[in-house]
């Protein structure tokens, strides 16, 4: 098994978190007004708060590079 830290995770791709989360809202939610920057802080502190620390993944879920 692998460890990674989500919130880790979640600030390296940022750019790409937040476009598939607004995505997901209009899809959802089209009529619902948001600030998608304050949304976007939100969702990154919820997931800190659920996934604290180290998680563990199955290892096919990650590709080590040896430099």
């Amino acid at each position: 098994m692998a460890k990674i830290k989500i919130e880790e995770v979640v600030y390296a791709l940022d750019e790409q978190f937040k476009k598939a989360l607004v995505n997901t809202i209009k899809k959802v939610a089209p009529d619902v007004e948001y600030d998608q920057r304050m949304m976007f802080v939100d969702f990154r502190k919820e997931l800190e708060r659920q996934c604290q620390g180290w998680q563990s993944i199955p290892n096919s879920c990650v590709q080590r590079e040896d430099f």
